[in-house]
């Protein structure tokens, strides 16, 4: 009990110094608003936003495919498939749906598909301000394929290749995208480093029938050309790419109990840097409850405390795994995730 409470104090330190050295050398500047895709910054998975998002060292799950796809060699399993919904700020639904295969002597395999949409809606305008008769609505989407190896049984690395769309009404963007990640155990009390780089790709720009128009370059219909077929141009937008570095350390572990501790720090590009913050408690590895605190350090962020708790249990050799996870948004209230997975 004694090496166990050294192990806890020692995790702890090593969090807080890897805290304290983020906050040290963050930027000063912000670019918020400033990329496309921004559904691809929402967290996925119960168990990580419980553990308030520090979960590119902590998971070794199918949602270790959003965090860290390195992480998923170490799941454990020949198998697994999962679903999470949110519903997300302003009544936008999330989805989140994932499956893995681990082929013997080659890897692990994997396929996600992430779903942001939000609710059809009148179209108003001046003229019209009870509606027009039309409809609009707005739909995100990231449809991915991955493989994630143990090189040796303490380091892995895994990618994720990833086609991403977004559209509102009658225009879309597309682009692809790439996630790189590695995941060491090291030697120290089977501390374990996580780091991955997300959504590494082209940049995205609005196009559709809606930014066509005719025009008369001379304003005049007696000269000239007239009725010329135009288009207004948007700009360019890069995807929100970002550097996630963590740590995870199982402070204690017995025959009953598992605390485990974790930190990630954050590098996006459009924002200043943060950090997320979690802990988790296993009873049996059947009970689990969770705590973290998300976007710590970020500028005039809304995110904070996060909360959750878990089930697992075997069905003749089939893992069910139900979890729920409490985000709290300050002013914009709360957000909550649901997810079940199988693994066999």
């Amino acid at each position: 009990m004694k090496k166990n409470y050294s192990k806890l104090i020692i995790g702890m330190l090593v969090l807080l110094c890897f805290a304290s050295a983020n906050a040290q050398f963050t930027r000063t500047t912000s670019k918020v608003g400033t990329t496309a895709a921004e559904f691809l910054k929402i967290g996925a998975g119960a168990r990580a936003i419980g553990m308030g998002g520090a979960y590119s060292a902590a998971g070794t799950d199918i949602y270790s495919t959003y965090w860290n796809p390195a992480g998923i060699a170490y799941s454990g399993s020949n198998g697994e498939v999962a679903f999470n919904h949110a519903n997300w700020l302003a009544d936008v639904s999330y989805d989140y749906a994932a499956g893995s295969f681990n082929v013997p002597e080659l890897g692990t395999l994997f396929l996600t598909l992430t779903s942001l949409s939000v609710p059809e809606d009148k179209v108003r305008t001046y003229e019209y301000p009870e509606g027009t008769g039309q409809v609009w609505d707005a739909k995100s989407l990231s449809i991915g394929v991955g493989y994630a190896k143990k090189l040796t049984d303490k380091f892995s690395v895994g990618f994720q290749l990833k086609y991403v769309r977004e559209a509102i009404w009658n225009e879309s963007a597309s682009g692809v995208a790439l996630d790189i990640g590695t995941y060491y155990i090291t030697p120290f009390n089977d501390l374990v480093i996580g780091a991955c780089m997300s959504n590494f790709g082209t940049k995205m720009r609005l196009d559709g029938q809606d930014l066509q128009f005719n025009t008369d370059p001379d304003n005049t219909t007696s000269s000239g050309p007239n009725n010329i077929a135009s288009q207004y141009t948007t700009g360019s937008f890069d995807m929100p790419l970002s550097f996630r570095l963590g740590l995870s350390m199982n402070v204690i572990r017995n025959q009953y109990a598992r605390v485990t501790i974790a930190a990630d720090a954050v590098h996006p590009n459009d924002n200043t840097e943060y950090v997320n913050s979690g802990i988790e408690v296993a009873y049996d590895e059947m009970l689990f409850v969770r705590a973290g605190y998300k976007s710590l350090f970020l500028r005039d962020s809304e995110q904070g405390l996060t909360l959750g708790a878990g089930v697992k249990y075997d069905f003749d050799g089939i893992g069910v795994k139900f979890n729920y996870g409490w985000a709290d948004y300050g002013r914009l209230e709360n957000v909550q995730f649901i997810d079940l997975s199988l693994s066999f």
